[in-house]
């Protein structure tokens, strides 16, 4: 096994994902933006600056989103403001990723003001001058089938080892799996629009490549009717975390 995942990790290091933020209409802003003590009206200024580019925000309560956002978190793009500050100049970053927590836009920003609201303010501003207006593609089917099919002899089977529940645990946390498309599904906390952990198909049937929330790549696979995934530790080793079936 360790040699499939030191195979499967050098796969994935060149995996690249060619998604441009123009094209969600829909974006998460965090309720909170962590690198900052205070808020400085950043988000107010930022969600007002989305919306002149013709994004939608997204309320924080799941249950609120629109249908083809909440039944697809691939519709939905995530966005964060960073504290990037210098000893001489308020500096901002501003991300965008998606899905499967990967980097669509990165953006700098910095002002020479010193008060820290007008001049956070007027960094997110210059952050945010290249961003394009929202243009978006057409949206993703809702997430709803649980199962992976391959075609094999003109045939559509199921993999004897794909899980039949949508909702997992490890004892620790309870996640759901929400299949994306037919290459690709996610396993994702209640009430978050970031997953836990995406898995994408590799050539082995029932062996994934796996990103996890914390950026980390890793593999997984299913194992009589679980969800394994090898956790990567601080000594190079990994662990096996099997989230069983509810």
């Amino acid at each position: 096994m360790k040699k499939v995942s030191t195979f499967l990790l050098a796969v994935c290091s060149i995996m690249i994902f060619a998604q441009k933020v123009s094209d969600y209409k829909y974006v998460t802003v965090p309720e909170k933006f962590e690198t900052f003590k205070e808020d400085y009206g950043l988000k107010d200024f930022f969600t007002k600056a989305l919306k002149g580019k013709k994004y939608i925000i997204l309320p924080v309560i799941k249950d609120n989103w629109p249908s083809e956002a909440r039944n697809n978190f691939c519709n939905v793009v995530n966005a964060d403001v960073i504290n990037d500050k210098s000893l001489f100049k308020n500096k901002v970053i501003v991300q965008f990723k998606d899905c499967n927590n990967n980097m669509i836009l990165e953006a700098k920003g910095g002002s020479k003001i010193k008060e820290f609201e007008e001049g956070l303010q007027d960094a997110l501003r210059e952050a945010l001058i290249k961003m394009p207006i929202s243009n978006p593609i057409a949206l993703l089917p809702s997430a709803t089938t649980n199962t992976i099919t391959h075609n094999s002899s003109d045939e559509s089977v199921k993999s004897t080892a794909t899980p039949e529940s949508s909702n997992f645990s490890n004892g620790k946390i309870n996640l759901q799996k929400i299949q994306i498309d037919p290459s690709q599904f996610i396993l994702a906390k209640s009430g978050s629009s970031v997953p836990f952990a995406a898995f994408k198909t590799t050539s082995k049937d029932s062996v994934f490549i796996v990103k996890l929330d914390n950026g980390s790549t890793t593999i997984g696979y299913f194992e009589n009717g679980n969800i394994v995934i090898d956790i990567p530790q601080a000594d190079g080793k990994y662990s096996k975390e099997v989230f069983m079936a509810k």
